[in-house]
């Protein structure tokens, strides 16, 4: 994927967001648990007693997020991989016998903003957000380890999810939760559809300015009187109505360019047209008719 130009909000703090692994089967999903977390800027991830770590196949799904598996720390137990964490929250496919706080995605983000927030007030404290085994997920006594659970609300006719994709999901909740709170109105649930006013930040021509778009209204209106479709004596709403249109679209320079040729193009169509068809003379008396012995078999057109 192309990368875009740097956003104008500073990249969030999540410096204090622990991703931990528990018991993981496949090295694999240890390496695309690293990617996924590097792609949404976390560079902390914790193992608990991984069943094959380190691992050349963790290595090759890490891609180039190997240097978040160089950083990785290795425990025993879940308790020693959140020893120092002030907020644990678990991610539950499955409601327990016991309740338990239960949070969606979102709200489990807006919970590591708020904890992060304290944190980084009293300099003290960090986030866990706790996965478990592909297959089992976390047991009880895990769950119990942690102040909250987190539940993705995935299709209930298939809810098992990828290790890294339940990762991924998680993790951008939390970093649109704090470019959100670093003032990236672009991302909350108001924000318009399309927001045209940012596209400076990444188009890669510039706007076409007053003056290309009155030339390009003057030779849109002459192609249109070329082709008989715009009569300026009786001009109507047309004109108008097409300064509408390309206003509200804002071209670029480029678009306005090939528009233009594409005008150009269709004059030079129409002048050709206009040049094969001779117009038609009428019959004098007494003169032969060279289409006399033409039956009624149509004419081939000589163009």
């Amino acid at each position: 994927m192309q990368k875009g130009k740097p956003s104008q909000f500073a990249a969030p703090d999540l410096s204090r967001v622990n991703v931990v692994l528990v018991n993981t089967s496949h090295p694999g999903n240890i390496g695309a648990t690293a990617r996924a977390l590097k792609n949404m800027g976390i560079a902390n991830l914790r193992l608990v007693d991984p069943r094959d770590y380190p691992s050349d196949v963790a290595i090759w799904r890490a891609v180039s997020a190997v240097d978040v598996l160089e950083r990785a720390q290795v425990f025993t137990t879940l308790m020693e991989a959140v020893a120092d964490c002030s907020m644990v929250i678990g991610a539950s496919a499955r409601s327990r016998r016991m309740p338990w706080p239960m949070l969606s995605p979102r709200q489990c983000a807006r919970h590591v903003l708020e904890e992060t927030q304290r944190a980084a007030a009293e300099n003290s404290g960090q986030i866990a957000l706790v996965f478990g085994r592909e297959d089992t997920g976390l047991t009880n006594d895990e769950l119990q380890q942690c102040h909250y659970h987190v539940q993705i609300p995935a299709n209930d006719d298939y809810s098992s999810l990828n290790l890294a994709a339940a990762v991924m999901v998680i993790s951008y909740e939390v970093r649109i939760a704090m470019l959100e709170h670093a003032g990236d109105t672009r991302l909350g649930a108001e924000a318009p559809m399309y927001d045209a006013a940012t596209e400076d930040e990444y188009w890669d021509v510039p706007k076409a300015d007053g003056h290309q778009m009155e030339l390009f209204y003057r030779h849109l209106e002459q192609a249109l009187v070329a082709m008989d479709f715009h009569d300026p004596e009786n001009p109507r709403l047309l004109m108008p109505r097409m300064r509408r249109l390309f206003g509200r679209i804002r071209p670029d320079s480029m678009e306005i360019n090939i528009l233009r040729g594409v005008l150009t193009y269709v004059e030079e169509h129409v002048r050709r047209a206009n040049e094969n068809t001779a117009p038609e003379r009428e019959s004098v008396p007494g003169s032969p008719n060279k289409d006399a012995n033409a039956g009624d078999e149509p004419r081939k057109d000589t163009k």
